[in-house]
């Protein structure tokens, strides 16, 4: 049987020690007044109609696939690539390691749990391959990528019990996969994001795994849009209000669950004790501004946090390297997050 679901017209690109916030770059004022950066609009403008509202999940999915082709780089070569089940909660879930180019092929490296974005709906091993790669490459580390489940089909909390199953996996399998367990970083874009803050903070609550660092990537972290977060990004986007507001409704459609912390992060009682955090955040994006108050609220509780700022992109641009060049930027900004130097 096929699903069917409403889904705004959007287009379907690669998406989708101090205890002070370290600021890097500025985004947009209080009147809007950032132009986004050149390549964006024209990245924009060439972009292809998604497929229509009442189109099935897989024809969405593939339609995000196929632009895949057109807007991210050829892979980037790495040491060695190799792909695990890892033992989930509904079954195995497919998990797939890089090891960056130049590691030595022996010996414990720091490793990058990613889980990539995609509204909880798109995004697979493959969507993220050039991130991930080019991110072991750059932070001389391995990255674990983790395909969990998605929705419609598997609502919440099902994403969030495979990306948690996934780490205990990592952590459990160390020795046969040669990487530090005690140089475990989770990290993800989006979607990705906020599965990495829901993971990073059930982690808090056991013993016996302390994490490095948390890479969050434009990350959602209120899905129960409490905050004054909307309003300014409805069209010509990756991602806009409608979008968003769809892909939240798809992943958690019992209301009452949103303001549960495994979805929104950014309601949790607290989020002291966290590891240090690395937010990077677009100016021309829905979740820019619940991005801004993860990080400050991070700060307030003792977290060293830093925010790096593209004021001129817009959400999903890590994923498309080939037409937005300042993913490569990014990239280098993770790494330089992931090694811990400024």
């Amino acid at each position: 049987m096929k699903l069917r679901f409403q889904l705004p017209c959007l287009l379907l690109i690669g998406v989708l020690a101090s205890s002070s916030v370290f600021a890097q770059g500025s985004g947009p004022d209080a009147s809007g007044a950032a132009q986004m950066d050149a390549d964006s609009v024209a990245f924009m403008k060439a972009q292809l109609p998604a497929p229509s509202l009442l189109s099935p999940p897989e024809e969405v999915r593939d339609a995000r696939r196929r632009a895949r082709l057109r807007n991210q780089p050829d892979l980037p070569q790495v040491l060695q690539v190799k792909e695990y089940e890892a033992t989930g909660p509904a079954g195995p879930i497919p998990v797939r390691l890089y090891r960056g180019g130049g590691t030595p092929a022996t010996g414990a490296l720091p490793v990058l749990v990613y889980y990539h974005g995609g509204g909880w709906l798109l995004g697979d091993l493959d969507s993220h391959d050039w991130t991930c790669r080019s991110i072991a490459n750059k932070a001389d580390c391995a990255v674990i990528s983790v395909d969990y489940r998605l929705a419609p089909e598997h609502p919440f909390p099902a994403a969030f019990d495979d990306a948690l199953a996934a780490l205990h996996w990592v952590v459990a399998h160390a020795a046969d996969l040669r990487i530090d367990p005690s140089a475990i970083s989770v990290g993800g874009d989006s979607a990705g994001g906020n599965l990495a803050a829901a993971v990073t903070l059930a982690l808090r609550e056991e013993e016996g795994i302390r994490l490095k660092s948390q890479i969050l990537i434009y990350p959602a972290v209120d899905l129960s849009m409490s905050g004054d977060y909307y309003g300014r990004f409805t069209k010509d986007l990756i991602l806009t209000d409608d979008a968003m507001r769809t892909f939240i409704n798809l992943y958690v459609p019992d209301v009452a669950q949103r303001k549960d912390w495994r979805a929104s992060p950014l309601l949790a009682f607290s989020l002291k004790g966290l590891p240090p955090t690395f937010v990077l955040l677009a100016g021309f994006d829905p979740l820019r501004a619940e991005g801004e108050a993860y990080a400050a609220r991070l700060a307030r509780e003792g977290v060293a946090t830093t925010v790096k700022r593209y004021p001129g992109q817009m959400h999903g641009f890590l994923s498309n390297a080939r037409l937005l060049p300042k993913a490569n930027d990014a990239i280098a900004d993770i790494a330089a997050a992931l090694k811990g130097t400024p």
